[in-house]
Formats: C-alpha cells, sequence, structure tokens
C-alpha cells in the first residue's frame, strides 16, 4: 500500500509541482510536495496539518525541540506555531515526497459531534509518529480519482473527512478535537492569533488580545503558552522576523525599509533580534539564501 501511495504521488508531482517543488491537488487543503535536493531552513508560522512523508526525510524544529522524520512517519502540527523545517534527505534518483493536509475546524467540529468527547490531552502542538495504514489507506484511495475528475467531486470530500477521522480516533485524537470543540481554549487562542497575525507590525495590546480570546489577562498568558510555546510578544516578534525575511528574499526589500515595515523602531534592534533568531545578521543570511537557491535552481 505504501509502495502504491508512492508511486500515485510521485507521478502527480513530478507533472504538476511548481518551481517551489509544491503541487497543488483538485482537494481543498492537499498538496504534494516535491523536492530532488536538500533545502536550506524555512522559517514559518505553521497552521495545523499533517504531512505524510512518502520519501526521504525532513528536520522541523520547533522552540528547543527537534523532530527528525522519514518515509512511513508522519508529522502532526495542532495550532498555530513557529517552526523551522529543512528537507534532509533528497536527490534526483530519489526525490523527497510528501502529503500535506490542512486540518480543517469545521470538518473537525462536524466528526467531533457525532465521535463524541474524548479525555482532555495536553498540549504538544508538534509531534511526529509512525503512519497509522488507515492514513495510507484512504489517502491512496484519494489520489486515484485524481485522474476521475467526476468522481472526486463526489467521494473526494468524504474521503478528505475520513483523514480527519482517523487522526481523530488516532493517538493524538484528544489534541486534534480541540480544534473543532466550539470556545475550547484551543479555539480561543486561534482568535488571538488571528488578530495578531493580522496586525504584527502593531504596537501588541495584550488586553485586546486577552479579549479576543474571551479569557482573562492571567488565564490568557497561560493558554497561549500552553498551546503555542510561546509568550504573545515572542510570537509577535517572530511573525515580524520572518516576514522581514521573506521580503527581503522575495521581494527585494532594503533591510532599513523592512525593518520599519514590520514594525521595528530602529534598524539596529531589527538587526540583533534577526541575528538571534536566524543564526546570522540579515544582510549575510539573505545573500547566503539567495546563493542556495540559485545553485538549487542551476
Amino acid at each position: 500500500m505504501t509502495d502504491q501511495l508512492l508511486d500515485h504521488a510521485r507521478r502527480y508531482a513530478d507533472a504538476h509541482a511548481d518551481r517551489d517543488g509544491v503541487a497543488a491537488t483538485p482537494v481543498a487543503g492537499l498538496v504534494i510536495l516535491r523536492e530532488t535536493a536538500p533545502t536550506m531552513l524555512q522559517y514559518a508560522i505553521s497552521k495545523p496539518l499533517v504531512a505524510l512523508v512518502l520519501q526521504g526525510g525532513k528536520r522541523v524544529t520547533m522552540g528547543s525541540r527537534t523532530f527528525d522524520f522519514g518515509a512511513g512517519e508522519s508529522l502532526l502540527i495542532t495550532t498555530d506555531v513557529p517552526t523551522v523545517s529543512q528537507i534532509t534527505r533528497a536527490s534526483r534518483v530519489l526525490p523527497y515526497y510528501s502529503l500535506v493536509l490542512e486540518l480543517d475546524p469545521a470538518v473537525i467540529g462536524d466528526l467531533v459531534g457525532q465521535i463524541g468527547p474524548a479525555p482532555f490531552e495536553a498540549a504538544q502542538p508538534v509531534r511526529v509518529d509512525p503512519t497509522e495504514a488507515e492514513m495510507a489507506d484512504t489517502a491512496l484511495r484519494l489520489l486515484r480519482l485524481f485522474d476521475r475528475p467526476a468522481t472526486l467531486a463526489v467521494l473526494g470530500p468524504q474521503l478528505s473527512r475520513e483523514l480527519h477521522y482517523w487522526l481523530l480516533i488516532g493517538r493524538h485524537g484528544g489534541a486534534i478535537r480541540a480544534l473543532g470543540v466550539a470556545d475550547s481554549h484551543a479555539q480561543r487562542i486561534a482568535r488571538a492569533v488571528a488578530l495578531l497575525r493580522a496586525h504584527y507590525a502593531e504596537p501588541v495590546r495584550i488586553d485586546a488580545l486577552a479579549k479576543a480570546a474571551g479569557m482573562s489577562l492571567s488565564a490568557f498568558h497561560v493558554h497561549f503558552r500552553s498551546i503555542t510555546s510561546l509568550t504573545p510578544l515572542q510570537f509577535q516578534k517572530q511573525l515580524r522576523l520572518i516576514e522581514a525575511r521573506r521580503r527581503m528574499l522575495a521581494q527585494g526589500e532594503a533591510i532599513s525599509d523592512v525593518a520599519y515595515g514590520v514594525g521595528y523602531e530602529s534598524v539596529p534592534q531589527f538587526t540583533r533580534e534577526y541575528g538571534r533568531l536566524f543564526g546570522q545578521p540579515p544582510a549575510r543570511d539573505v545573500r547566503e539564501a539567495r546563493a542556495q537557491m540559485n545553485v538549487a535552481a542551476g
């Protein structure tokens, strides 16, 4: 079954992957990733998702925890968290392939209503485990329909729902269910995170974030850190710096312009904090990142 899933994913990704190695699919929220060489470090605020690695290997770091995983394993992220990722095993002969599905809170909420409550599970935003056979089987049946658009239109949503179902009754179902439970701590903090994302360049007002989450200040601080592993100010700082790096790499913005553009009051402060997160000053980091991209493109 695993070999069949890899074969279907390979054929689709080889035909449809863009220059960034992303193959969009006809299924909402589902993409196939393909890389033919190890990548540079990628910094992002990841949304809740599950990634089934079919070939190759990847490393993901969240805070002080690092996860190395490969074919036959799945990465599960259950909340918006800053991550550093890198594909570590990939080549032209044996490319890296993975299926990535964004988790849909609406589908989860509907399924939770049918399945019923589950025991509370302490927050661990990022986990890696062996891919369960039911997940691989459902994914294979879904990919087989890519060449049958009329059938995919009817059965695709059901199979996507089935993927969510297997996650919900799996070993980490308790954490995933929180995404679909109305007014859960996870959903409340998600509202605060959405506010931070929308206004990351503005001075953060903790009372406004707590109000968006419907929590007291003390409860908000506790639950925000429990779910995201960061304080609100640390989360905003990483949002700003990740966006700054993206602008310099993708749009070629000058360091001073991007520093003020993401909300910093001085370039020296921006440079210091950028170096702490990315390991070197912005000019050197961007120069080396571009050089790596040029090597990969060539």
